[in-house]
């Protein structure tokens, strides 16, 4: 099965939200969508979800599924947004109880606030098979990055979260909490040792200079040209170069907002008694 695949990069954060398909079908699924956020005025707004939602409308498909990877620290999710709009079932891996766990200590988050995933509509477990329309899907369970992560198998297509990047850009970085270089690397293995011709769609691009934005490779490719894990490359090696690496990058820019929102299934903090709902920005903790 060869589903239809439409991508829409938001170059802000870097992020591709798709729009999953078969020829003849109405039911479709969403996956990673993107809630516009404005650091500066602490100001949400739908533009890159209501491209999503234009362009589903106007081919008559019916969302049966909003899929998120994990937990995003760049961006946070349009996925209660777009249930609003179109309905369908918000979707992720079960581990993402570990992360709430986390999350609830660092910004001591309201005491009613659960960490049994119930925030979602459903929680994959590992390998578990799941439709959209005809289409037959898998979540695979891909930690390291982060200890939640799934990719989703769909077809002939992953869509692969924060594991692998294009080629020229390499790896997802493993130092959030609960992340595992070693853990990324069998993540990343499981996944090129998929056939060769599997198309890998990424979560993220973030090109080099010279070449525009990107999102669509091959295993074969991966494992021919990953800059970080071509074949050849060890566990050992790319620990060493994955952990040496992470000592250098600043924080991502939306974490703080972003991780609060993402936990919720893209739902806002319940509203204080003067009505405004808060994000809260811990101080020294990262």
């Amino acid at each position: 099965m060869q589903p239809i695949v439409q991508p829409f990069f938001d170059p802000v954060t870097g992020t591709v939200t798709y729009v999953v398909s078969q020829s003849g079908h109405q039911e479709c699924a969403v996956i990673d969508p993107v809630l516009d956020y404005d650091p500066k005025a602490g100001r949400t707004s739908t533009a890159n979800a209501d491209k999503v939602i234009e362009f589903i409308r106007q081919r008559g498909l019916r969302v049966q599924w909003i899929l998120e990877t994990h937990a995003h620290a760049d961006h946070l999710s349009a996925a209660h947004y777009l249930r609003g709009e179109l309905g369908g079932r918000i979707a992720i891996g079960e581990h993402i109880r570990t992360v709430q766990g986390v999350f609830k200590k660092l910004f001591n988050l309201e005491p009613e606030f659960r960490l049994d995933g119930s925030q979602f509509d459903h929680l994959f477990g590992e390998d578990e098979t799941f439709s959209i329309g005809s289409l037959t899907a898998r979540a695979l369970y891909v930690p390291g990055h982060t200890p939640a992560d799934t990719a989703y198998q769909i077809g002939d297509a992953v869509f692969v979260g924060d594991t692998l990047f294009m080629p020229d850009v390499g790896t997802a970085r493993c130092d959030f909490p609960g992340g595992n270089a070693h853990t990324l690397f069998g993540s990343i293995r499981k996944l090129l040792d998929l056939p060769d011709n599997t198309r890998l769609f990424m979560c993220h691009d973030y090109p080099p200079e010279g070449r525009n934005p990107e999102w669509e490779t091959t295993v074969l490719a991966q494992r021919t040209h990953n800059i970080h894990v071509h074949d050849g490359v060890t566990e050992e090696q790319f620990v060493s170069m994955r952990e040496a690496r992470d000592s250098t990058l600043a924080m991502p820019v939306l974490i703080l907002p972003s991780v609060q929102v993402n936990i919720r299934a893209g739902e806002f903090p319940p509203a204080e008694e003067n009505g405004i709902r808060y994000l809260k920005i811990p101080l020294n903790a990262l």
